[in-house]
């Protein structure tokens, strides 16, 4: 083998094997695709049929036993799943044909959960975009919708974007901050510093990226900043590819008070000089405290000229819902057997 074919011979192999990753990616989706197709077309016969639990529970069995007979080697027909089937094409029926695609190409153990969990169209469009957008396992998509994500969403967002950032990106980035983050993930049952949460963080990256949401790419915690031969940290510091821009965030163990809107803006004004690169969009800041009060964030943010934002977080959730969410589990498993 020749030097340089040697050299190369490494990248090759990366190359070669990632295509294969990734025909395998797009085979497994299309397979999958094509088996909840089937799956929508046999819940709409089944309703069209108007086959109900009682005397249809009967015929239900039949066609599980007949279907298994028919084809030994398939799995997915039990009298269970038909009944999913069923419940599958009523919940999105009357949904669009664009939530319909999209509800195609998501795994069908992801479909049951949000079906399970989910009782209305908007907010199961919301988990269906959020897992399919950041590649969410089941697990992770059960803590989602545990945490109220969607509700947190609907909350009023504590920012300035509309007077610091240009036009084209104001709703984007209004988008993508949450009014709430849910760092029950940390694991945290009592009062830490600030140090403490920073290095859970690190230590739980890749979840608290799924939890800041969709195009986050993380760059580095204590980030150094240089001026005037004095140092600066930025605790967190990411780049977001839908904003093509440095996201700093501050961490804050307690509630919100005024002065860190004015670190962030000197922050955000050394990224944006010292560190964004031709071509990239204006650094955004994100303040996470425990608490904050809305008219205190407003008045701060009120003459800063660079775009930051406001949200609070939670650590674990209340005592009182956690008792109600594994009462719950507990009777969906009992309905289940």
């Amino acid at each position: 083998m020749k030097k340089s074919l040697k050299n190369n011979y490494t990248d090759i192999l990366k190359q070669i094997i990632t295509e294969i990753k990734s025909a395998r990616v797009n085979a497994a989706r299309r397979i999958n695709t094509t088996m909840i197709q089937a799956y929508w077309n046999i819940g709409q016969k089944l309703s069209n049929e108007k086959i109900e639990k009682g005397y249809g529970g009967n015929v239900v069995e039949r066609l599980s036993i007949d279907i298994k007979s028919e084809f030994p080697d398939i799995k997915g027909f039990s009298p269970r799943n038909l009944w999913d089937m069923k419940r599958f094409y009523e919940f999105y029926s009357n949904a669009d044909i664009k939530l319909r695609q999209r509800v195609a190409v998501l795994p069908w153990k992801h479909n049951l959960i949000i079906m399970d969990k989910i009782k209305n169209i908007p907010e199961a469009k919301f988990y269906i975009e959020s897992a399919l957008e950041m590649d969410l396992t089941r697990d992770v998509l059960l803590n989602f919708i545990k945490a109220n994500a969607y509700k947190n969403t609907k909350k009023p967002k504590l920012n300035n974007f509309k007077k610091t950032l240009p036009e084209h990106l104001q709703e984007q980035a209004d988008e993508i901050l949450k009014s709430s983050y849910n760092l029950g993930f940390l694991g945290i049952s009592k009062s830490v510093k600030e140090l403490e949460l920073e290095r859970r963080i690190i230590d739980k990256i890749k979840l608290f990226i799924l939890e800041l949401g969709k195009g986050f790419s993380f760059i580095g915690n204590q980030y150094r900043l240089t001026l005037d031969n004095e140092d600066f940290f930025v605790d967190l510091l990411f780049f977001n590819r839908v904003l093509k821009c440095l996201v700093a965030i501050d961490l804050k163990i307690g509630k919100f008070r005024p002065e860190y809107v004015g670190k962030m803006n000197f922050y955000l004004g050394l990224l944006d000089d010292k560190v964004k690169m031709q071509g990239e969009n204006p650094s955004i800041g994100i303040i996470l405290c425990a608490d904050k009060t809305n008219v205190k964030v407003e008045v701060a943010l009120r003459d800063v000229n660079k775009p930051i934002g406001i949200a609070d977080y939670k650590l674990q959730l209340p005592e009182k819902k956690l008792k109600e969410l594994i009462s719950k589990e507990l009777n969906i498993k009992e309905e289940k057997k």
